[in-house]
C-alpha cells in the first residue's frame, strides 16, 4: 500500500496538509488518493454517488449569498473538512444546468481581487428545491447510518 505524502495542497483553493492526510472524495465520483509515488493526483477507485449531490450542495452553497464559481468549490472544500473536492470541469457544467432550470440566476460582477467574475445566488425556486432535495438526502443518509450501524446479537 503507497504511503500518503507528508505536506500536500490543494491546487483549486491552496490548502495545506501536514502529516498523513484522510483520502477525500472528488465531486468527479473518484476517490483521490496522494502518494509519495506521484507527482499527480490518480483515481484510486471509482465511487457512486446519488446524482444531484453536487447540485444540492451548490444549492446549499448559495443559501448563505451570492458567489462566483471558484469560491463554491472552496465552501464545499472548507465546509467538507477538504473531504470533497470540487473540480471546476465538474462544477461549471452543474452551474449550466442550475441556470438552466431555474434554480440559481447569474449576473456579472467584481470578485474579491479585483477581477471580473459571474456571481450566482439562489432563486426562489432553487430554494424550494434546495428544501426538498435536503430533505431526501437527510432521510437517505439516516437510511444508510442505520444500515451501518453494529447490530446487537440476538440471543438464541
Amino acid at each position: 500500500m503507497e504511503t500518503l505524502q507528508s505536506v500536500m495542497t490543494n491546487p483549486v483553493c491552496g490548502a495545506f496538509w501536514h502529516g498523513a492526510s484522510p483520502a477525500r472524495f472528488d465531486i468527479r465520483l473518484e476517490l483521490v488518493v496522494y502518494s509519495s509515488r506521484m507527482s499527480t493526483r490518480t483515481a484510486d477507485k471509482q465511487l457512486e454517488l446519488m446524482q444531484g449531490t453536487l447540485d444540492l450542495l451548490i444549492l446549499q452553497t448559495l443559501a448563505a449569498g451570492r458567489a462566483h464559481g471558484h469560491a463554491i468549490a472552496c465552501t464545499i472544500e472548507r465546509r467538507s473538512d477538504e473531504v470533497l473536492q470540487v473540480g471546476h470541469g465538474s462544477l461549471y457544467p452543474a452551474l449550466q444546468r442550475l441556470l438552466k432550470v431555474g434554480f440559481i440566476a447569474a449576473e456579472d460582477g467584481i470578485s474579491e481581487n479585483n477581477r471580473k467574475a459571474r456571481f450566482y445566488r439562489l432563486t426562489a425556486k432553487g430554494r424550494r428545491q434546495l428544501f426538498a432535495e435536503a430533505s431526501k438526502w437527510q432521510r437517505f443518509s439516516d437510511a444508510i447510518a442505520r444500515v451501518l450501524a453494529p447490530v446487537a446479537e440476538e440471543s438464541s
